[in-house]
């Protein structure tokens, strides 16, 4: 079963979205892979929808670029899209959302850092990341105990202005090339697609790793170009 079928029947069978829509989710979808594909899913819509309203307004190229990325059957759209509208509606609620995932994900800071990626992935598809969404980010990132650096690394991968192919690795610029090289392997054996389903993210998602390893592919060869 797909898991935006997962999605759509676990919160057409709970009635309401609100901070306990995790263990009524888990509820009706039970505690195996589904229903951990099923709570990431539903994390990665709340704080998405949660994120287009940092900014004081949910514009419809807003909207409609969580739509276009996530490629939601027809079927699914109705759910998800009240899913997404109960989510928007404010911005409070939030770091509920965030905390909810630390204690569903207590020890899987890979897993956290994909949904933190994909939420950049969501605030950057206008073309520009916006103070108050980078504020949210900033504060998502503390709540999954993301360190500075990790952040930098996440961040540089989708703000092209910051030009910085050693940010995009997690290095400082004087690191010799063999470090960039090790650092280079590890991060593309890290964020390689069957890593990302292991780790319990949903194969509709995972799509997602093809943009990163772009990114970690052009800096490595940007550094390699400059040595």
């Amino acid at each position: 079963m797909a898991v935006w079928e997962i999605l759509s029947q676990a919160v057409q069978s709970v009635g309401a979205a609100g901070a306990d829509i995790f263990d009524r989710l888990r509820s009706a979808t039970g505690t195996g892979p589904q229903s951990r594909q099923a709570a990431f899913s539903m994390a990665v819509v709340a704080l998405a929808a949660k994120m287009a309203k940092a900014d004081g307004v949910v514009t419809m190229s807003e909207a409609a670029s969580f739509w276009r990325r996530f490629d939601v059957p027809e079927e699914a759209r109705r759910p998800i899209g009240r899913l997404f509208d109960l989510a928007q509606r404010d911005v409070s609620g939030f770091e509920a959302y965030a905390h909810r995932i630390v204690r569903l994900f207590p020890d899987d800071a890979a897993l956290k850092e994909d949904i933190l990626d994909i939420l950049f992935t969501i605030a950057a598809a206008d073309g520009v990341i916006h103070e108050a969404e980078l504020a949210f980010l900033e504060r998502v990132a503390a709540i999954f105990g993301i360190d500075g650096v990790r952040f930098e690394r996440v961040k540089a991968r989708h703000i092209a202005a910051d030009g910085d192919p050693y940010a995009v690795l997690g290095l400082g610029p004087n690191a010799d090339f063999a470090t960039v090289t090790r650092r280079y392997r590890s991060l593309v054996a890290e964020h390689h697609p069957d890593r990302m389903i292991a780790r319990g993210v949903p194969p509709e998602f995972v799509r997602i790793a093809n943009d990163r390893l772009a990114a970690i592919n052009a800096a490595y060869e940007a550094i390699e170009k400059r040595r």
